[in-house]
């Protein structure tokens, strides 16, 4: 590895988060990191100057996942269900694979859903500007507009994700990890036991349920918004889960608390994400299409539900 490629390297973390966001799949992110890595190779090989390496591998990603968005724009258009991005998903417990490690706490899937009503060019001037926190200059080097076009691009997106001016536009905050671990640990374990009040306690009056099965497994048809009637999901869904020899374990869901369940022969059945803000369960979205699963990896990599504290501790 010549130094160029290891200085690059060290960026990887970075481009995985960026093509993640503009791709809502992480083996697509991947294949759009690894293309960008090559062609910086091709272009050092062509004589071709990198000044700034960062600069150029950021705006390398960038354009390929919006190049990208083009042709996955007709595919979702025909997918079945609600569509929810493919999730990253750390044990609860110990760190994961190291393309993840820095992915933003923005980028959740509430977050990734409101961007699949932007057009490609838009997702890339939000999400740069909104989870990613970069300036208008950079934004307009990176995508190649101006840095007046991109001030109308981003107020534009934000219109189209919050017409009505409310703040829908801006990326959940990310829960505190303790507060997180502790009341997703209350969650599930309700979930589990069946306790109905419990569940009720813990969702947001305005709680949203969404589901993406793909077509290929048992979801939902349509988000639900019902706080009793997800409550009598879960409590059913857990039952489940059981019933059929499965198991639950804790993890992190794109930067939000959640579980991953598996069924008896140790395959990944599930991931669920919490969005939890004010102490409070607002959102659950829960990904069963095995497409979007086949990335993660058996069971021993995920942690365990923690175990029920003794009442004081």
């Amino acid at each position: 590895m010549t130094g160029v490629e290891a200085d690059a390297e060290r960026y990887r973390s970075l481009l995985f988060s960026l093509a993640y966001g503009m791709t809502g799949s992480v083996g697509d992110a991947e294949d759009l990191v690894q293309d960008t890595f090559l062609g910086l190779t091709r272009a050092r090989r062509a004589g071709t100057p990198v000044a700034n390496l960062k600069a150029y591998l950021t705006t390398s990603v960038t354009r390929r996942g919006i190049n990208y968005l083009g042709s996955a724009r007709v595919r979702r258009e025909t997918y079945v269900g609600d569509w929810l991005p493919e999730p990253v998903v750390v044990a609860a417990d110990r760190p994961g694979p190291a393309e993840h490690a820095e992915l933003s706490d923005s980028l959740s899937m509430a977050f990734l859903v409101l961007l699949e009503a932007l057009s490609p060019v838009e997702r890339a001037v939000f999400m740069l500007r909104e989870a990613f926190e970069y300036g208008y200059p950079e934004v307009a080097r990176i995508t190649g507009k101006s840095e007046a076009n991109c001030r109308q691009i981003f107020a534009r997106a934000r219109k189209r994700i919050a017409p009505d001016g409310q703040p829908a536009g801006t990326p959940p905050p990310p829960v505190r990890r303790a507060e997180g671990e502790e009341l997703a640990r209350r969650f599930f374990e309700a979930a589990e036991g069946g306790d109905m009040d419990a569940l009720l306690g813990m969702l947001a009056p305005d709680v949203v349920f969404q589901g993406d099965g793909g077509g290929k497994a048992r979801a939902l048809a349509r988000s639900v918004t019902d706080p009793r009637y997800v409550a009598q999901l879960l409590v059913g869904g857990f039952r489940r889960v059981r019933t059929l020899g499965a198991s639950i374990r804790a993890a992190w869901i794109n930067g939000r608390p959640g579980a991953v369940t598996y069924d008896a022969e140790g395959r990944v059945a599930s991931v669920v994400e919490l969005d939890i803000a004010d102490g409070a369960v607002r959102a659950i979205h829960a990904v069963s299409n095995p497409d979007k699963l086949g990335h993660l990896g058996p069971v021993s990599d995920i942690g365990r539900l923690p175990e029920r504290r003794p009442a004081g501790h």
